[in-house]
């Protein structure tokens, strides 16, 4: 098991468990490993979100990078998928991007990308890791890895460039303009700030805007995909026609209807699949989805002749499966949607654009395109616990949620997994009726409490 790196980055509280002494090897590291040895020149692409923090990391990233000869290419701050985009379409080594995603200010990041914009393969941050614990083998039996020197110091480039070219590319995406629409945008006061806002724009919408007004410490608090409420209701009051909410990085998107309800990221899923059914570019009729989400989301697939599959929860195991099968959507119920014809991770402004383009393509609001899921009663538990792996394979446990899920029978079901980025243990149930989700999820939790696993 991974000791610093999850599934979506190393991340931890800033200054603790996540130091810019972490950051600055990294970047040493890095511009080092992708040097072959100090044989090729490297340049690496940095973008950052709005925390404060973000800024300290940055420097020391740039600091570690250009210390072992590498060039780096700064997008300040901008979202995560349009790293993703810059590091693929302009030729990069890689990609570096701090953020803790939906996590509070306190909270920060480092996610990392290859050269074609996916996320870091798990053997390259091996060798990170080892780094960082002092157990990587150094050439020539060196104390540390080699400092570059006089004209091989790495340079530092302001690209604010890139970011500009990637609004670009997401406005030259949509075959329809959005005129005559009044969308809401939610931005959670995070790197969707500056973007989402033009972009659409640009596409001819009218744009009522929250979460734009960062500070460094307001980032998701009260606000964004992770609190939809806010959107909920400023779609309700300004009487708008749709609205969408990003999450700190802008790779996840959550939309809300001409109502004020929620459409959840399993909602989406649906409704631009069937519209890829209905025009024939549905690649192998399939959607990929997690273990999470919703049976309402599957009987709905079912009902449209659309076929799914499942991976353990993460956008990195969605891709994954998208990439060996040739599957072209797939997705959480979180927001992270990835539409693989357009991108190599979960982008939340492409999300919403494809989103808005169905609503314009078939003349019907969004609260009739998301009707046909109907969502299951769902709750989700988390607790916080010393040891994971200790309570997933704790025998007492395990036997407790084979007997659950016996009594749930096909009327619903109980999921319990390990959190990839923090102490957490999550229990979701899904069932007939708020009250069995909640009486199963209690017994389950207060077993592992019993068992002295908290």
């Amino acid at each position: 098991m991974a000791k610093y790196f999850g599934t979506d980055g190393f991340r931890g509280e800033a200054g603790l468990t996540l130091t810019s002494r972490h950051a600055y090897l990294i970047g040493r590291f890095l511009g080092w490993y992708y040097s072959e040895n100090g044989t090729r020149k490297v340049r690496i692409v940095i973008g950052k979100d709005t925390r404060r923090s973000s800024y300290m990391f940055e420097y020391s990233i740039v600091a570690g990078l250009t210390a072992s000869g590498a060039d780096a290419y700064m997008l300040h701050v901008t979202t995560t998928p349009s790293v993703s985009y810059v590091t693929a379409s302009e030729g990069f080594d890689c990609g570096i991007m701090i953020s803790a995603s939906h996590n509070p200010y306190s909270d920060n990041g480092i996610k990392l990308v290859n050269a074609r914009g996916e996320k870091m393969e798990d053997d390259t941050l091996d060798r990170i890791e080892a780094y960082l614990d002092g157990r990587f083998p150094l050439p020539d039996g060196q104390n540390d890895l080699p400092y570059a020197s006089g004209e091989n110091v790495g340079c530092i480039v302001d690209y604010a460039a890139g970011r500009n070219r990637y609004i670009g590319y997401l406005i030259s995406l949509s075959l329809y303009s959005f005129k005559q629409f009044r969308v809401g945008l939610d931005c959670a006061n995070g790197s969707a700030w500056m973007i989402a806002k033009s972009v659409f724009d640009a596409l001819g919408a009218r744009t009522f805007v929250i979460g734009a007004n960062p500070d460094g410490l307001n980032i998701n608090r009260g606000i964004g995909s992770t609190h939809i409420e806010a959107l909920c209701h400023f779609v309700q009051e300004n009487h708008l026609d749709i609205g969408f909410a990003f999450d700190g990085d802008a790779d996840r998107c959550i939309a809300v209807d001409e109502n004020g309800r929620v459409v959840n990221g399993d909602h989406i899923m649906y409704l631009l699949a069937a519209d890829m059914k209905r025009h024939n570019a549905l690649t192998n009729n399939t959607v990929v989805t997690t273990v999470m989400s919703n049976l309402g989301l599957y009987r709905a697939l079912d009902e449209a002749g659309i076929d799914y599959v499942q991976t353990t929860v993460g956008d990195k195991y969605v891709y994954e499966n998208m990439a060996e099968t040739g599957n072209c959507i797939g997705g959480e119920q979180s927001g992270h949607i990835i539409l693989s014809k357009y991108a190599t991770t979960g982008d939340g402004i492409l999300t919403a654009i494809k989103v808005m383009e169905t609503v314009v393509s078939s003349k019907q609001p969004l609260s009739k395109l998301a009707e046909p899921v109907k969502m299951y009663p769902q709750v989700l538990k988390n607790l916080r616990v010393a040891d994971k792996s200790a309570v997933r394979n704790h025998p007492r446990v395990a036997e407790r949620v084979r007997e659950i899920s016996k009594a749930l029978g096909d009327g619903g079901r109980i999921l319990l997994r390990e959190s990839g980025t923090e102490p957490l243990i999550r229990i979701m149930v899904e069932a007939e009726s708020d009250a069995l989700c909640h009486r199963y999820a209690e017994d389950l939790a207060a077993l592992i409490e019993e068992l002295g696993l908290l």
